[in-house]
């Protein structure tokens, strides 16, 4: 019998694989093995590998590099942008003041000093006075971060391909850096550092490399501290803008009279352009190149959004015009020589914005410009130098007009009105008939012209000799004065005393020194036109003295209590008031049937004196009417001989069309002239030369007779005086 065995292995072969649920995974694919690049054997290899070496130096020091000057530049920007003050501090800091001068209706006709309109800020001005700005300077910058480096580099190609250094031209600036430039890069005005404002700016316009580099710093300061609004309100409050107007809001009421929040597209494309070149493209300056230039500006408008074609059209159509005040320019020398006689801390160095209320009539103004630019036109030779000055004024030395010569649209010039000596001529011989007359003399009296030598102490015999180079024998005062004889005239001053000739013509206002000798009474001495014309209205007023004025009222801006009053006007008594008259009857005769007939007028008496020097090197008209003294000089600034003029000729002529022209619409008024009685009449006195002191007749006591007085009643010692009886017949 057969033992089975236990644990005999099972018939049926086990399963190979297990069920899906409890299946092995299959075994992942081997992965292939990285191909190994083998370096490159040979000369290529080893340059690829010294290639490969330096790229990753110069980038591990690349970004090493930019991240320290990241840092520093970050460093920089903060420092600037923690020294900016506050946005509105920054929109005036002009370092002296304005004048706005007022004609005498109150409308302003001139502008002096830093002209600053009032604060404007991109709420308040007109949409397209930003739009052009932004159009013109820097049409990206909205969207930059205070430097532009494209504008920058392409600054820098043109200015390298027009043949210039890299930062000469063009400069490729924005806004921002432009406001940076302005602001000095903070730096303030410094009167102990700079001489004067004008070098402050000069300095602060500079261009270096090192400069540039702190502007980019300063702008990126800007734009980190204020907003893009606040960056632009600088900018338009503080840009220079030509004719001293210092941001667009004095601009605008300077050249169109009125705020920049009322300009229309044209006006604002004007005021635009003139941020490349203000004088340049100033206005007052050049209209029609002005207009030119903001055509440019309405183009680049409309190419970026800002006006339609249609707009730009229309604003090309109907450019920008000035205002009446700005093209007029009236009285440019009139206001210069307002700035020069008013007090110097509140005119021409002002810190405060000074309201001037002057004299001026700009009715007058005009009157004079026309007439002086009419006889030039009409009756001077073309191409000649010659030039001119007139001077219009009440009979209270109130100045009503000024010309200071040819060019009349002119400030800062030469006033030949105010500015220039020149010898007086036969212009000066109303002052001897003045004296001769305060001391009892009568127009009617005679007076022999006859040949004279006088022998000068030190100098030798002196012979004066008339115009015309003839004698007229026995001829009245009035008659000699009228034909302007020369020798009645020195044998008038000899007798009544030089020093009483000088004494009565310095009171009337000539301060200029007098000559001494007995040629004083040929004019001889130099004088300015407008004192000499101030002297003539002391006889209108009836022989009181009168101090020129064109300053009314100064006050500053904003108070209404002025701080200074007019400082002219009538002064003391020179002359009585008979006197006055009797010579005004005198020189009426001398526009009347004299030498100054072709200053007549057509409907009103007129009263004057003509006046030509030696070799006519200076030709004079001044006269008057009932209502307006008018002063005339005509020469070469170079003293150089008039050619076929005398007082009586042109000067004569320019200042008729003066007065034809100021007296339109004026009724005609009578000189205040007393015609003298008879000689038969009047008393033999004074016959021995020795003139007591006249009686006041109840006015106050004269300059001239105070002098007598002081004397002891004599006309005082006088080594050339002759007896009256040598030179006066009594009739």
């Amino acid at each position: 019998m057969v033992q089975k065995k236990r644990g005999n292995s099972k018939l049926v072969a086990e399963k190979r694989y297990s069920s899906s649920k409890t299946a092995a995974k299959p075994r992942a694919k081997p992965r292939k093995k990285r191909a190994v690049r083998k370096p490159m054997r040979g000369p290529i290899g080893w340059i690829v590998t010294l290639f490969r070496w330096i790229v990753r130096l110069i980038w591990g020091f690349t970004w090493r590099i930019g991240f320290v000057t990241a840092v520093i530049l970050g460093l920089a920007v903060t420092y600037f942008a923690l020294q900016l003050p506050a946005a509105n501090a920054l929109l005036d800091a002009r370092a002296r003041g304005s004048v706005t001068l007022l004609d005498r209706t109150g409308e302003t006709f001139a502008w002096r000093g830093d002209q600053f309109g009032g604060a404007i800020t991109t709420e308040t001005a007109s949409p397209h006075l930003t739009n052009a700005i932004v159009a013109t300077e820097d049409k990206r910058f909205y969207w930059h971060l205070g430097v532009s480096p494209r504008g920058i580099a392409s600054a820098v190609r043109i200015n390298l391909r027009e043949g210039r250094g890299p930062l000469s031209g063009h400069g490729g600036s924005t806004i921002t850096q432009q406001t940076a430039k302005l602001l000095c890069l903070g730096v303030p005005y410094d009167s102990a550092t700079w001489k004067s404002e004008k070098e402050y700016e000069a300095d602060c316009r500079r261009t270096t490399m090192w400069r540039k580099a702190k502007e980019a710093l300063f702008a990126m300061a800007m734009e980190a501290k204020y907003s893009k609004d606040d960056i632009l309100n600088i900018y338009m409050n503080r840009a220079f803008l030509g004719a001293g107007a210092r941001g667009f809001e004095a601009a605008s009421k300077r050249y169109f009279g009125k705020s920049g929040a009322d300009i229309n597209a044209a006006e604002a494309a004007m005021l635009a352009g003139l941020l490349k070149a203000p004088t340049r493209y100033a206005p007052t300056n050049n209209l029609a190149r002005s207009q030119d230039r903001a055509s440019v500006i309405i183009g680049l408008m409309a190419d970026q959004g800002y006006l339609s074609q249609k707009d730009a059209d229309i604003a090309r159509i109907a450019p920008a015009q000035l205002s009446e005040a700005a093209e007029a320019k009236a009285g440019g020398y009139f206001a210069d020589w307002v700035m020069d006689s008013g007090p110097e801390f509140f005119t021409r160095d002002t810190t405060e914005d000074v309201i001037i209320k002057t004299t001026l009539d700009r009715r007058l103004q005009a009157s004079a410009e026309e007439a002086m630019k009419y006889i030039f036109a009409n009756k001077v030779r073309e191409g000649s130098k010659a030039q001119a000055a007139i001077v219009v004024m009440s009979a209270d030395g109130a100045v009503r007009a000024m010309v200071g010569g040819r060019n009349t649209k002119v400030s800062g010039g030469f006033n030949r009105a105010t500015q220039a000596m020149r010898q007086t001529g036969s212009a000066f011989k109303p002052f001897v008939y003045a004296t001769a007359l305060e001391l009892g003399h009568s127009p009617n009296e005679l007076i022999v012209d006859e040949p004279l030598t006088i022998n000068i102490p030190g100098s030798g015999p002196w012979t004066p000799k008339n115009y015309t180079k003839d004698f007229k024998g026995a001829v009245t005062l009035t008659d000699a004065l009228k034909d302007s004889l020369n020798i009645p005239a020195v044998k008038l001053s000899e007798l009544v005393g030089r020093e009483n000739v000088r004494k009565v013509a310095s009171e009337f206002g000539i301060e200029s020194d007098l000559a001494a000798g007995p040629a004083l009474a040929l004019g001889a001495s130099e004088s300015t036109l407008i004192e000499m014309t101030g002297a003539y209205a002391g006889i209108l007023n009836g022989g009181s003295s009168v101090t020129p004025y064109g300053l009314v009222e100064l006050s500053l801006l904003g108070d209404s209590e002025p701080l200074m009053g007019t400082g002219g006007g009538i002064g003391e008594r020179v002359i009585r008031d008979e006197a006055a008259g009797k010579l005004i009857y005198m020189m009426e005769r001398v526009v009347r049937q004299g030498t100054g007939q072709r200053a007549k007028l057509p409907d009103r008496e007129a009263a004057g004196k003509t006046g030509t020097t030696q070799a006519a090197r200076d030709a004079w008209f001044i006269g008057f009417t009932a209502d307006y003294v008018a002063g005339v000089w005509m020469g070469y600034d170079d003293n150089t001989p008039l050619t076929g003029v005398t007082g009586g000729g042109l000067p004569a002529e320019i200042w008729h069309e003066v007065m034809v022209r100021v007296h339109q619409g004026l009724p005609a008024r009578p000189l205040p002239m007393i015609a003298p009685a008879p000689m038969a009449q009047q008393p033999q006195q004074h016959r021995n030369g020795d003139f007591a002191p006249i009686p006041a007749d109840g006015v106050a006591e004269t300059v001239l007779q105070r002098v007598l007085r002081s004397l002891g009643g004599s006309n005082g010692p006088d080594p050339q005086r002759r007896k009256r009886d040598e030179y006066i017949i009594d009739r």
